[in-house]
């Protein structure tokens, strides 16, 4: 029993008589039930006890008398064997971090940047044996080293790009500022470089945890699930992307949400894929939170800082910004200023201040009637906005994949127009007289009516048939000059120049080769056309234009590039799909027209020559001669020039067309083979032949310039083209072509 040790307790035991004092002395504690149970069989002779149960042998704490060699002999024994886990055929580690315990000793890099062929984004500097002593080891930088998986199928100029976009969204390259503009021509890898980067930055940091916890790829809608499959393939399910192409609104703010609220090192879909039309709709949800990085691909859409999918973009939280654009130039510098500001925010001022410090002084001194002194002026504003530009812009031409990729020839086609086409196109002038709108160089809504309505009729007449019927300004007493018994519901190629070389041209491949023909046209009563042309030829064909949703793109694309596939011909809308779009099952491309943004041509026409080719390509831009498409096509040349300069650096840029020359978009020009031709007044051509070398004291060094020119089959190369001019079509030709670049003759 437990006593009291309270003093009145203790006061009344000592008052006790002493017997008691004894009956204390003498008391134990109760045994227990079990003990009182063994006594008693004990005591009886009985047992209970299991026969089974072997007695416990008696212990003793003595040790056995052995001599010294023996007990060495024991002890070597016991430490000869190794500690081994005791599961059966287990393989793994031998416990050397415990779970929940930090790795003691110095921080590592995630791969070893010493191993051959190491892509090393970053290395610590290099420390002194005393700084060494003092450094923390615990916040030592380390390597920042691309994964061997990616950094092993990189070329050369992807592994300097990479480079230069780890360094500018870390701020090692302008400080303060985190973003950047991958401005490489079309098929040079831009996806890849960026899945590269994502994929480092999601990884290491030389703080030894991620850089960042979330990154968002916004692209064009036809992109998203070819941005996706991109991932796939390069990472090998090693993460898990998060693409958003479709749904319904509540579905897809579900799925924002609950990427926005993902944290920690370890984020389970760190990569979003949205389209801008989809980002823009559900923008709200992307701004409550923070995102690491944000990829802008066919980044020149936010050519305009006004818009809403730039103002949506712009307001995401995020200071690391890549803007992907194979054409960051496409009709003035101002809107390039905004792809500018838009990634590295201030670093050319504001719009008004680069208006007035940069953009003027520069276009005054490209114009072709500018005086020396502005010329002199534009040349230094150049140079410095270059000195700027650069330090948040890569951009590589395409002559490098002349190293990795067939030849390809690019061909300029000048097609005479039909009688048809003639008449029609000068009664339009008569009648519409659009020349009269024009004022100071600038296109009034009514011009804007004629130049499409000469577009589509230099595609073909039948484009403006219902016009003529009607009877709209300027077509008015057309339909007589239509042969009798006109029908728009089957396609006659004899009545339009270019439909009859495009004509030629399929049946020719069609017949000489195996060869699949990419057909590009920005209006998509082209391609019904087209479509009639297959049809009556029994051509197999594929189309893709706006109508089409992206889910079903992916599908025809992947089925077309199939060697297995019977299609022969891919019917392409620039607007559509001119972007970002993997055609290499085809190597020979047509481009019906022309557009006025150079870089919606650039693109369409880069479809087929890219990775993964392995035939010769062949690019045909048509031309109808003398016509107003070769006025676009002399605008272009203007814009390109002035992006050359800019993006490209080539100073030599000849100044080949005034800006007022605008002014003749409305004149058709019978007498020329090529009016394009005649305006870059071209060193290289005799009596009409091209001459190779050029004549002693050429300067020609830009684009056109190295266009080659001739009147006759001589120069051709192409046996498609031969075979058309043998067939008596009456057109003249350029072309420029990488073999020189490869050192072919």
């Amino acid at each position: 029993q437990r006593r009291s040790l309270a003093p009145s307790q203790l006061a009344k035991r000592k008052a006790g008589d002493e017997d008691e004092e004894e009956e204390e002395e003498d008391w134990h504690p109760p045994t227990s039930r079990k003990k009182q149970k063994a006594a008693s069989e004990v005591e009886s002779g009985e047992c209970y006890r299991s026969p089974f149960r072997k007695p416990l042998a008696p212990l003793t704490n003595r040790p056995h008398c052995l001599d010294s060699s023996q007990h060495e002999a024991f002890i070597r024994s016991i430490l000869s064997k190794p500690f081994k886990v005791p599961i059966p055929n287990y393989k793994g580690p031998l416990g050397l971090r415990s779970l929940g315990v930090k790795r003691a000793g110095v921080r590592s890099p995630l791969h070893d940047p010493f191993e051959e062929g190491a892509l090393v984004l970053y290395e610590p500097p290099v420390l002194s044996a005393h700084d060494q002593l003092k450094i923390d080891k615990d916040k030592a930088p380390v390597h920042v080293v691309v994964d061997p998986v990616l950094s092993r199928v990189l070329r050369p100029h992807q592994r300097e790009g990479v480079k230069f976009l780890w360094d500018c969204v870390t701020s090692r390259r302008i400080p303060g500022s985190h973003g950047c503009i991958m401005a490489d021509e079309m098929g040079l890898g831009k996806t890849l470089q960026c899945i590269t980067l994502m994929w480092t930055l999601l990884r290491q940091s030389p703080d030894c945890k991620p850089e960042i916890e979330k990154a968002v790829v916004v692209s064009p809608s036809s992109l998203v699930r070819n941005w996706y499959n991109e991932v796939e393939k390069w990472l090998g399910g090693r993460i898990q992307p998060l693409a958003i192409d479709g749904g319904s609104k509540e579905e897809i703010d579900r799925k924002l949400v609950g990427f926005m609220n993902q944290r920690g090192l370890r984020v389970p879909s760190p990569i979003l894929i949205i389209s801008y039309e989809t980002f823009r709709l559900h923008a709200e949800v992307l701004q409550k939170g923070s995102v690491g990085l944000v990829i802008c691909d066919e980044g020149h859409r936010l050519k305009n800082s006004e818009n809403q999918t730039y103002q949506a973009l712009n307001s995401l939280n995020t200071p690391r910004r890549v803007l992907i654009s194979g054409t960051p130039i496409q009709n003035d510098l101002l809107e390039y200023f905004s792809l500018v500001h838009f990634v590295n925010s201030g670093i050319l001022g504001t719009a008004q201040e680069f208006k007035r410090h940069f953009e003027m002084p520069i276009l005054k001194g490209r114009d072709a009637d500018a005086s020396e002194a502005e010329r002199h002026k534009g040349e230094e504003r150049l140079k410095e906005l270059i000195s700027i530009v650069n330090r948040c812009l890569i951009r590589r031409t395409s002559d490098i994949l002349s190293k990795y990729l067939p030849v390809k020839i690019e061909q300029v086609v000048c097609c005479r127009l039909t009688p048809l086409q003639t008449e029609l196109y000068k009664n339009f002038l008569k009648q519409a007289k659009p020349v009269e709108e024009l004022k100071e160089g600038k296109i009034s809504v009514s011009s804007l009516s004629s130049i499409t309505s000469l577009k589509k009729l230099c595609n073909h007449p039948a484009l403006i048939y219902d016009k003529c019927v009607e009877e709209e300004e300027g077509f008015m007493g057309a339909l007589d000059l239509f042969p009798a018994g006109y029908s728009t519901k089957s396609v006659e190629p004899q009545l339009s120049g270019k439909m009859l070389v495009l004509d030629y041209i399929l049946a020719v491949t069609k017949s000489t080769s195996n060869d699949k023909v990419v057909l590009v046209s920005n209006y998509t009563q082209t391609l019904d056309l087209f479509e009639k042309l297959c049809r009556n030829r029994r051509y197999l064909y594929v189309r893709l234009d706006g109508t089409m949703s992206i889910k079903k793109r992916a599908k025809i694309v992947e089925r077309f590039n199939s060697p297995s596939s019977p299609e022969f011909i891919f019917m392409l809308s620039s607007k559509a799909g001119g972007c970002g779009l993997n055609l290499i099952g085809a190597n020979r491309l047509v481009m019906f027209d022309p557009d006025w943004n150079p870089a919606n041509d650039e693109q369409a026409m880069a479809r087929v020559w890219r990775d993964g080719q392995k035939k010769m390509c062949y690019i045909y831009r048509l031309l109808s001669t003398g016509t107003i498409e070769e006025k676009i096509f002399q605008r272009q040349t203007h814009k390109k020039a002035l992006s050359s300069c800019v993006v490209d650096e080539e100073q030599d840029v000849e100044r080949h067309f005034s800006l007022g020359e605008l002014k003749e978009l409305f004149t058709l020009n019978e007498t020329t083979t090529s009016d394009t031709h005649d305006k870059i007044k071209c060193r290289r051509c005799v009596n009409g032949h091209q001459v190779r070398p050029p004549p002693a004291g050429s300067d020609c060094t830009s684009d056109l310039s190295q266009w080659q020119h001739c009147a006759d089959k001589r120069g051709l190369q192409d046996s498609v083209l031969k075979a058309a001019w043998d067939a008596a079509i009456t057109f003249t030709f350029h072309h420029h072509s990488h073999e020189e670049q490869r050192g072919i003759p």
